[in-house]
């Protein structure tokens, strides 16, 4: 039997504010993990453990797997630097963009290739890390993962790795069902069900919620409201240069339970990017039965399929007419919304990690 291969999770994700690719990665390792103490013939060959700085301590206790306090520094330090030289002779797997150049025995996952397609959505000192940093990654480390094929298309195309060298794995959405929804946001917001669409508040270019914005202030909408939740707020999107109609309610940041509560009673999901690495918002969505509508850009098509509806990302008019659809034919909607959380089940972490550890075996 070949050698017992040892990995090394980079932990670093966990010592920073979480965001969407950080729950791509902390969902991967627990099941990871849950499949190695389930599968004896995988643990035989495959030990993984999980490093992470000091700072980094208080969310491995959160995600509930065994880790591993590797010192010293912390943040970039000690990722370019103390992760490669203490995991001398094992395998370094970052889910999080970003891995130890230094490291030749290394697999990465590069979630998308959005900062060289739409620099504008990005700092200028952070485009020029990840100038810097992926084309180096891309030709040193063992082998390149991303979450979907448009993604594998994109990064070879801009010549972060060559395309046989990246693997393909879709995320899961399941975590959805692990929260009850907190149906307080409801009130809170005094919202009406099935009268709002929910959308992320987000200012990036690549993001295009000022379409939403010129949708939401045609007078077709005016009985209907569009629910921004996460970190930007009314003033951003005004500092951007965008109008934000009265229907518009921000959010803020709100917890998993409050946003499957707003999945949960919503007339829909809007999500009108121009490109996305995979688009986990709408199938998050579309798995609690929300209908979707999405611009046919990026994984988006690859990733939601034919169950949901498609709208240009540069016309508001068709917007405008496929929320009307939904808020105008109830049993239409339901006909979708059970499409959608049919077609959403399908993407599991189970099946995300398997492939994971598959992709770990075959190095």
């Amino acid at each position: 039997m070949p050698a017992r291969r040892r990995i090394v999770v980079n932990g670093k994700f966990l010592s920073a504010e979480p965001t969407g690719v950080h729950r791509v990665a902390a969902e991967l390792v627990r099941h990871a993990h849950r499949l190695l103490a389930e599968d004896a013939q995988a643990a035989a060959q495959l030990e993984m453990a999980l490093w992470v700085p000091r700072d980094g301590r208080d969310g491995a206790e959160r995600l509930g797997v065994p880790y591993e306090q590797v010192g010293p520094l912390r943040g970039i330090p000690w990722e370019q630097l103390t992760l490669p030289l203490k995991a001398r002779g094992r395998t370094i797997l970052s889910l999080c963009n970003v891995g130890p150049v230094l490291a030749r025995d290394a697999v990465t996952m590069f979630h998308d290739a959005q900062v060289h397609i739409t620099p504008q959505s990005y700092s200028p000192a952070f485009r020029t890390w990840y100038h810097l940093h992926q084309p180096l990654a891309g030709r040193r480390h063992r082998r390149i993962l991303t979450v979907s094929g448009y993604s594998r298309e994109q990064l070879a195309l801009h010549g972060l790795a060559p395309r046989a060298k990246i693997g393909v794995i879709h995320n899961g959405v399941d975590h959805v069902l692990d929260i009850p929804a907190d149906d307080g946001v409801i009130e809170r917001l005094a919202l009406e069900p099935r009268r709002y669409a929910v959308a992320l508040a987000n200012t990036q270019a690549h993001k295009n919620v000022g379409l939403l914005l010129r949708a939401f202030a045609d007078p077709a909408l005016r009985g209907l409201r569009l629910v921004l939740f996460g970190g930007a707020g009314r003033g951003a999107f005004e500092a951007a240069g965008w109008t934000v109609p009265d229907n518009v309610v921000f959010a803020g940041r709100i917890g998993d339970g409050e946003l499957r509560a707003l999945y949960t009673h919503a007339l829909c999901i809007a999500f009108p990017s121009t490109t996305e690495g995979f688009g986990l918002p709408p199938l998050e969505a579309m798995l609690v039965g929300c209908p979707a509508i999405v611009a046919p850009c990026g994984a988006l098509p690859e990733v939601c399929g034919a169950a949901a509806l498609q709208a240009g990302p540069e016309d508001p008019a068709a917007w405008v007419a496929a929320l009307r659809r939904l808020a105008d034919d109830a049993p239409a909607r339901e006909g979708l919304g059970r499409a959608a959380a049919a077609h959403a089940a399908t993407f599991t972490w189970a099946k995300a990690a398997r492939r994971l550890l598959d992709e770990l075996l075959a190095l």
